[in-house]
């Protein structure tokens, strides 16, 4: 490999010293106009400080481990506030459309992100205007990933969670999900201890997958209308178990559940409510000790009623919140008429899936940025 002389080292690195200046002054002018003016002036005094410029030195060839710091240190560009992006995924495992929400307001702060997958026959848009999750994190703070669906995958945009190679860590969906996680939460510069999953239906059943495939980058999870974790390898028997004729059980031992909230309608004819009772399944199961209950019934202001069950480990830690709307069927709760598969007489689940998301959080963990 041929070397730069001197003389071509020394312009060269003039040039990147002119550079930095402009950076430098660029930046002190965007801190002035936001009436900042102590910032722009240590930013000015940087100039007056800098070194003179000195030859580049002969540098020695990049290791890997240098490569992956200039990576840590050149992230990904950051979405603008309020702006709700489409984009295209690839990872060794595979490919995902997804959208991608940034709410209004300043960036600065390492935000929440929560994680919607969608049910079958919908999309990431559809799903976005249905929850009516973007303008909850506008009112919150938090980031929307969307991932969708490929008809190429299921013809139906269904995600593929009753198929073996779906359902486990370093493996199809799953594993791609949970790329596309950290690829958001890189360029977003999320809150790895705050970051939270949640689907309906076929969406819903992904979710419950990926958390407990990947525990430590999600603190909670979210499930409506879907399937909990079970011993499910084939299409007929996710069939049966959302038509309430086959119990989704595990019969291998269970991770430490995440802390999980569930919303079902006691009239859905699509998954049968039945399946929400897996989940206490799996968390009795998982659980150490035994575990303290409490219920509550309601009516939401659209006239839906609900019974509302908390369940608390022996710490008296929150782990699983039951909701059953009474009346309602295969239809997000609360959510807007804009979008399909929604009942708006119910309870607000999204609201509601916010409050207990952002009551939880994790210990940060080197796993939570990399890994498959």
């Amino acid at each position: 490999m041929c070397e730069p002389s001197s003389s071509h080292a020394v312009a060269r690195s003039r040039w990147v010293r002119m550079m930095d200046m402009f950076k430098t002054f660029r930046k002190a002018t965007r801190l002035a106009r936001n009436r900042r003016p102590l910032s722009a002036a240590l930013e000015l005094n940087k100039l007056l400080l800098a070194p003179a410029a000195k030859p580049a030195r002969k540098r020695k060839p990049q290791t890997k481990k240098a490569t992956r710091i200039k990576t840590a240190l050149n992230p990904l560009p950051r979405p603008a506030a309020g702006s709700f992006v489409s984009a295209d995924f690839t990872c060794s495992h595979g490919s995902l459309a997804y959208m991608l929400y940034t709410p209004v307001g300043s960036i600065r702060r390492r935000m929440p992100m929560v994680v919607m997958l969608h049910g079958c026959s919908q999309t990431a848009g559809d799903f976005a205007v249905g929850t009516a999750m973007n303008r909850l994190a506008d009112e919150l703070g938090f980031i929307v990933l969307y991932p969708e669906q490929a008809r190429s995958a299921n013809l139906a945009r269904c995600w593929n969670w009753h198929r073996t190679n779906h359902q486990r860590r370093g493996s199809g969906e799953p594993a791609v999900i949970a790329a596309l996680t950290r690829h958001a939460m890189l360029a977003t510069r999320a809150n790895p201890a705050r970051v939270y999953i949640a689907g309906i239906s076929a969406g819903g059943a992904a979710a419950a997958i990926v958390a407990a495939a990947y525990p430590e980058l999600f603190a909670a999870v979210g499930v409506h209308s879907g399937v909990a974790v079970g011993d499910i390898s084939t299409l007929s028997e996710a069939m049966a178990a959302m038509g309430g004729k086959r119990e989704a059980r595990s019969n291998r031992r269970l991770p430490t559940q995440r802390p999980t909230i569930v919303f079902h309608g006691d009239h859905d004819r699509t998954v049968h409510p039945s399946n929400a009772a897996g989940f206490l399944t799996n968390l009795e199961q998982a659980a150490p000790g035994p575990l303290t209950s409490r219920t509550q019934s309601g009516v939401a202001s659209g006239g839906r009623a609900f019974t509302r069950r908390t369940f608390r480990d022996q710490s008296g830690r929150l782990m699983l919140e039951d909701w059953t709307i009474h009346g309602s069927g295969h239809s997000w709760s609360g959510g807007s008429r804009l979008g399909s598969h929604t009942d708006p007489a119910g309870p607000d689940a999204s609201r509601e899936m916010l409050r207990f998301f952002l009551a939880q959080r994790r210990a940060a963990s080197k796993a939570a940025a990399g890994g498959t």
